[in-house]
């Protein structure tokens, strides 16, 4: 009675709801289907008919990918290719793309991106997928960064652990084919690093530890010795103990190129050392100065670094108090820097760069392309005429945290630019005190020929309106212009300008200006 009666309440209920509702035509299933990843990637399946089925079934699927999974076994950093193919089932459609099509593709990704963490990423989608990530050719170039942790606290163990497992897999099983290799934010367990790198990465040629701490110098030579190849060098921003670098240096000073430096008290040492010929064939030296750092003066051994790195082609000393270090009398004649392309002096803080150190360092440098002086007051335009350069490129000389104390010239622009007007291409004269006429005369020298000029700095300058009209008119290239706090501009044209269109529109408002300035003149007398 019980359920004769429950069933009559159900009919009861059914009838007063009215008649049943006609069940809706279902369409065609439709030949592909979306999934959702763990890392909120959509998927757009193709050729599958279907969505997929669920629960016993998928299980069952998991079960034999991870028995059939193609490298027997998932890795921490990427989640194995069993598990990736039990949350996406392979399509017919990802198994008719070549592998060596995807390779392609992954690679122009890396270039973009980084192979961490996209190929991590793109590693757990489908076992299709997984083989292309874990090709060696695509993970020539890595940059590792740590787990972020909130200010003040520590990573938990557990993390941490995680953190050192997953790149001794990646060292292991990706990086035998690694090149170059970026450490960042890592204030611990950087020899731990250096020491996988060193057992599974024999062609190493570059290694850049940026903001690191801990950088001790048995695991740092150690590598040296296990990469015959390595030849460029990147401390700058990080705590590296001096003799860390002068074991280096030791070790691999005969093949090393390129080596970047952050200021240390014990600098002096490594300029000796590099001085005295530990790197013959060093192309490119910085040393810069840290935010926190204090500024302290140091001497560079020049003419003892010319004769000790002739191949030398980009110099920067940047933001760091520096002088010439006199040489012995009985030193013998140097050879200069015959091959330097590049010179880079800029600061913020006190210069004691003059005319006689930049002759010094520039006296046999025809080859000199790129000339940055930002901040070094005491050069002199007389002095840049002089130097045995015949085709600069780039010339920056904007004084931005000069002391206003001293006096500037107001004259000589025009030796600059009547030097190199078929040659320049960027210019910056920012904060300079020349005068009106003097910096019209300047500028017309690129109104010779066809000038190759495209970026002008004239921040802080006494240049007119007229200059700039004329300048715009001769120099078809220009695509940066910057006329920011210009007194004798009008308003509404002080800022800087970035592309032709942008070029265009200036000249249009200088245009009207002058056309507006010409009535009131003409009215006046």
């Amino acid at each position: 009675m019980a359920a004769v009666g429950g069933t009559g309440r159900r009919r009861a209920r059914g009838v007063a709801r009215g008649p049943p509702r006609k069940a809706a035509r279902r369409g065609a299933a439709p030949d592909y289907w979306l999934h959702a990843t763990e890392d909120d990637v959509l998927l757009l399946v193709a050729g599958a008919g279907a969505a997929p089925r669920r629960a016993g079934g998928g299980r069952r699927r998991r079960a034999r990918g991870r028995r059939r999974a193609d490298d027997g076994g998932g890795s921490p950093a990427e989640g194995g290719a069993a598990g990736a193919a039990g949350a996406a089932p392979q399509s017919a459609w990802g198994e008719r793309v070549p592998l060596e099509i995807l390779e392609r593709v992954f690679r122009v990704s890396v270039a973009c991106e980084g192979a961490v963490p996209f190929l991590c990423r793109v590693a757990r989608v489908c076992r299709l997928w997984y083989r292309a990530a874990a090709s060696p050719a695509l993970w020539q170039q890595v940059s590792v960064g740590f787990c972020w942790v909130e200010p003040g606290r520590k990573q938990p163990p557990a993390t941490e652990k995680r953190v050192l497992g997953t790149v001794e897999w990646l060292t292991a099983s990706r990086f035998s084919l690694l090149r170059d290799f970026a450490l960042c934010h890592w204030k611990s367990h950087v020899p731990f690093v250096l020491k996988a790198l060193g057992e599974c990465c024999p062609l190493l040629t570059s290694l850049k530890l940026s903001h690191c701490s801990g950088v001790q110098a048995e695991p740092l030579s150690l590598l040296a010795k296990r990469c015959p190849r390595l030849e460029s060098l990147d401390l700058q921003h990080s705590q590296v103990d001096s003799l860390a670098v002068l074991s280096f240096l030791e070790v691999a000073g005969s093949r090393l190129k390129r080596l970047w430096l952050t200021y240390s008290s014990r600098m002096n040492a490594i300029l000796t050392t590099l001085a005295a010929g530990s790197c013959p064939g060093l192309r490119l030296l910085e040393v810069n100065r840290d935010i926190k750092q204090s500024s302290q003066r140091f001497q560079l051994p020049v003419e003892q670094l010319q004769a000790a790195s002739p191949e030398l082609q980009v110099l920067r000393l940047l933001n760091v108090i520096w002088s010439p270090k006199p040489s012995p009398r009985a030193a013998p004649a140097t050879l200069g820097f015959p091959q330097l392309e590049e010179l880079c002096l800029a600061t913020t803080v006190l210069s004691f760069v003059t005319d006689g150190v930049l002759r010094q360092l520039l006296w046999a440098s025809a080859r000199l392309r790129m000339l940055d002086l930002r901040g070094c007051f005491r050069v002199t335009p007389k002095g840049l005429q002089e130097l045995p350069c015949p085709d600069l490129e780039q010339l920056h000389l904007g004084l931005y945290c000069s002391p206003s104390a001293l006096p500037l010239p107001t004259t000589g622009s025009p030796l600059l630019t009547w030097k190199w007007q078929h040659s320049l291409q960027e210019l910056d004269l920012a904060g300079q005190s020349f005068s009106e006429r003097d910096l019209e005369q300047a500028l017309a020298a690129f109104a010779r020929g066809p000038a190759p000029l495209r970026a002008l700095n004239l921040t802080g300058t006494k240049v007119t309106l007229s200059t700039v009209s004329a300048l715009i008119l001769s120099c078809p290239g220009l695509s940066y212009l910057n006329l920011s706090s210009c007194r004798h501009l009008p308003r509404g044209t002080k800022r800087a300008y970035r592309g032709p269109a942008a070029i265009r529109q200036c000249l249009q408002g200088l245009l009207t200006h002058s056309d507006e300035l010409e009535p009131a003149q003409d009215t006046g007398r």
